[in-house]
C-alpha cells in the first residue's frame, strides 16, 4: 500500500538517492558518493526553510517517489493578485512503480496544498515524457513566459 507524507530532513539521504536516479541519466559531472553527499546537505537543509516543502511517496516504509515545491514570494501588489506562486520541481517516481497514477497523486498533493494556502499560480518545466501528466491537471504552456539561459 502506498502513502503520502511531507518530507521531513530525515529523508534527505533517499530523497538525494531518487535526485541521483531522475538526474544522472542525462548529466553524469559529478561522481555519484559526492553528489549524494552534496544533495544530501542541501535537502536536510532546505527541508528546514519555510519557503520549501517536499512529499514522499512510501511504499512498505521505502521512499519510492518524491515532489519538492517551492514557494516564491513576489513584490507586493496594489491588487488582488496573489503575492505568492508555486515553482513544482523535481517530481520523480521509481520507474518500477509508473503507471498506477502514483505521480497524479504526489501532484494533485501538491495543488491541494497550494490551493489551502492561497496560491494562485503554479510553474514547472515539464520533460517530455511528463507533459501529459500535468497537461491532465489543468496545467497549460502560456504564452507571456520568457527565458533566458545563461551560459
Amino acid at each position: 500500500m502506498s502513502r503520502i507524507r511531507r518530507a521531513t530532513p530525515v529523508d534527505a539521504k533517499a530523497l538525494a538517492h531518487l535526485r541521483y536516479t531522475l538526474r544522472s541519466k542525462s548529466h553524469d559531472n559529478e561522481s555519484e558518493s559526492a553528489f549524494l553527499e552534496r544533495c544530501q546537505a542541501w535537502m536536510t537543509t532546505h527541508l528546514e526553510e519555510p519557503n520549501w516543502r517536499a512529499w514522499v511517496l512510501e511504499e512498505d516504509d521505502r521512499i519510492i517517489g518524491a515532489l519538492w515545491l517551492q514557494l516564491i514570494e513576489k513584490i507586493p501588489n496594489p491588487t488582488a493578485e496573489s503575492e505568492r506562486m508555486a515553482y513544482i520541481t523535481n517530481v520523480f517516481v521509481n520507474e518500477d512503480a509508473r503507471g498506477n497514477g502514483l505521480g497524479s497523486s504526489l501532484l494533485s498533493t501538491a495543488v491541494e496544498f497550494c490551493k489551502r494556502e492561497n496560491i494562485e499560480t503554479i510553474i514547472l518545466w515539464p520533460s517530455e515524457r511528463s507533459r501529459s501528466l500535468y497537461q491532465r491537471h489543468g496545467f497549460a504552456v502560456r504564452e507571456d513566459l520568457m527565458e533566458l539561459e545563461l551560459e
